[in-house]
């Protein structure tokens, strides 16, 4: 797990991508702090950087960016690939020679042997840049997932990549803000792919590869795996026990490290599950990090403590309280590298895994978009009666609706991105456009651009699941995740995301895979001899902290005077009246600055 980042210009002299280059790695220090490479082709005016946080094979041989003996590719890779063994047992019958352990040495030796092929082959998450020299091409490969971020700019004829957005800025690269950043932060508390704060700087999507012509300096973006069929099984006792061995597997490859690695524990289904499983198939003392809080109401310490009785692992708890977050909070923001409203509690855990000496933990992310976790999955179904209603219906009730049903007249767009937006979104657009200062025919504009979307008009569990995995977690969850466990220089690796079993999960009969009566059921049922009962047989908590009371004692916060406009400070008073949720305005303070 590292972080990464490159140059290829045509305009630039060698020792200028060299400095960039050099500049991108440093802000990027925090996911690295182990090691720091670059690389220079000056005959095709490339650099490649690298900062290395060393889980495989710790030796110096995992030194980046890597070259092939023969010095005909190059790669800087982000990441973790869980088959590299299997890959590598197969490319040594093939000839293949190698002089490391590492999971990077096996992607260069893949390529070479497969070519662009090499890349439907692996399994994991990751982001890599690698550098054909014969080929005089350069690939950016995301993994299908998503998990790990690759940004990109490509224009004016060069090509620049970073594991972050800073590092645009930092090197000099761009600094030029995208002006819409404001209003896509405000509806939906994050900034969605492909977009960023940055003009032209965008998400590489997942599961895609961009071929970068170095001789022409034009490029081509594809997707490199296409999604497996579905068998669609609709025996429950055959679905179960495809479960059991798919998530067996997958903890069983993602526990392989050299450093230390161990899990977060919240308490709740997921994260229960899978330190039980986990534990169940460490070698070694398995290392559970948790947290618990003085607010009863969200302290889960009693359900933590009925899964570590059951284990032999060492077990960490950290107590957080408002005086931590007051502290913590100018380290978390900046933290973020774009704004988001989410992410704190990802802060608080990783700071404390590293500290307990952890490189590297596992995280229950994933489970409720596969398996019907959240509420949405029943809402949903109204929005099947709600798209009855003409569209101007909800145009017209624009400034006549409380506060609470505001969001309805997103509806007033047919698009799909409004549907997720009235189930997720923070502000509707005529609370946007007042607090901007701008028109909401452009804020519609902007949030309902022509991006390519599959067409869903379901409204069941499936459509609820495609919107929860494709926005929601894409966007918010993994992405902060990975920027805050790699602030403190930590891997997150997310099992009920690995592909082998989101592909076996999703040759499931949707009738059995979801139950309205009992979300996530089917995981529940195929590991019922494990999971104790009072774990799920009790109301969805989630990895929450006291962010409402915490916020609202605030002091730069809850300040109305630190607000612009008079929209602003209204919200701020309904908040200090506890009317208003936190997450709301948070994002109003870290927007303050920008409008």
């Amino acid at each position: 797990m590292c972080r990464i980042a490159g140059i290829i210009d045509n305009r630039l002299q060698p020792e200028e991508i060299d400095l960039k280059v050099r500049a991108m790695c440093q802000v990027l220090q925090h996911g690295g702090p182990d090691d720091e490479g670059v690389f220079l082709d000056h005959s095709a005016n490339l650099g490649f950087g690298h900062r290395r946080l060393s889980v495989i094979d710790l030796s110096s041989n995992g030194h980046q960016p890597m070259t092939d003996s023969a010095q005909k590719t190059c790669i800087t890779f982000n990441g973790e690939i869980y088959n590299y063994q299997e890959l590598k047992r197969d490319l040594l019958k093939r000839g293949a020679v190698f002089k490391s352990g590492t999971d990077t040495e096996v992607i260069l030796s893949a390529y070479l042997h497969w070519g662009t092929a090499a890349f439907a082959k692996l399994r994991g998450m990751f982001a890599f840049a690698l550098y054909d020299r014969n080929r005089r091409l350069t690939y950016l490969v995301r993994d299908t997932a998503g998990i790990k971020p690759l940004y990109y700019l490509a224009c004016a004829g060069a090509l620049s990549f970073a594991s972050e957005v800073r590092a645009f800025s930092a090197a000099g690269i761009t600094i030029e803000k995208d002006d819409n950043w404001p209003i896509r932060f405000l509806a939906y508390g994050h900034i969605p792919e492909p977009y960023t704060t940055l003009k032209d700087v965008f998400s590489l999507p997942k599961g895609h590869c961009l071929c970068w012509n170095n001789a022409s300096s034009t490029y081509s973006i594809t997707e490199y795996r296409k999604a497996p069929e579905k068998n669609q099984v609709s025996n429950i006792e055959e679905a179960q026990q495809i479960v059991r061995d798919a998530l067996i597997k997958s903890i069983s490859r993602q526990l392989i490290a050299d450093a230390s690695i161990g899990v977060f524990l919240s308490g709740g289904i997921d994260s229960s599950l899978i330190t039980l499983l986990a534990d169940q198939q460490n070698e070694t003392e398995l290392k559970i990090v948790s947290i618990f809080f003085n607010e009863k109401r969200y302290d889960e310490q009693s359900y933590q403590r009925l899964i570590l009785n059951k284990l032999q692992g060492e077990s960490f708890s950290h107590l957080v309280r408002q005086e931590d977050f007051e502290g913590s909070f100018p380290s978390i923001i900046d933290a973020m590298d774009m704004p988001t409203t989410d992410g704190i509690n990802s802060w608080f855990i990783s700071k404390y895994a590293r500290k307990n000496g952890l490189k590297a933990v596992l995280s229950g992310i994933g489970a409720d978009e596969l398996f019907g976790g959240y509420p949405s999955f029943n809402r949903i179904r109204y929005m099947k009666y709600l798209r009855k209603i003409d569209p101007s219906v909800f145009s017209a009730i624009t400034g006549l609706l409380p506060d609470r049903y505001k969001k309805l007249t997103f509806l007033a767009s047919d698009h799909p991105l409004a549907d997720q937006l009235l189930l997720r979104g923070l502000f509707p657009p005529g609370d946007i456009a007042q607090l901007l200062d701008i028109d909401t025919k452009h804020i519609r504009d902007t949030l309902f651009d022509s991006s390519p979307l599959p067409a869903m008009n379901l409204y069941n569990e499936e459509h609820a699941s495609w919107l929860e995995t494709n926005l929601y977690m894409q966007n918010q969850l993994l992405r902060d995740t990975d920027v805050m466990s790699m602030s403190q220089g930590l891997e997150v690796r997310v099992p009920f995301l690995d592909e082998d079993f989101t592909s076996a999960v999703a040759g499931i009969d949707p009738a059995i895979r979801f139950n309205a009566q009992q979300p996530k059921k089917l995981l529940i049922d195929s590991f019922n001899d494990l999971l104790p009962a009072e774990i799920w047989n009790r109301p969805k908590m989630g990895f929450t902290f006291p962010l409402q009371q915490w916020m609202m004692h605030h002091r730069d916060i809850n300040n109305t005077e630190h607000y612009k406009g008079k929209t602003a400070k209204n919200i701020i008073k309904k908040f200090k009246n506890n009317k208003m949720h936190w997450s709301k305005i948070f994002a109003l303070y870290q927007i303050q600055g920008h409008v």
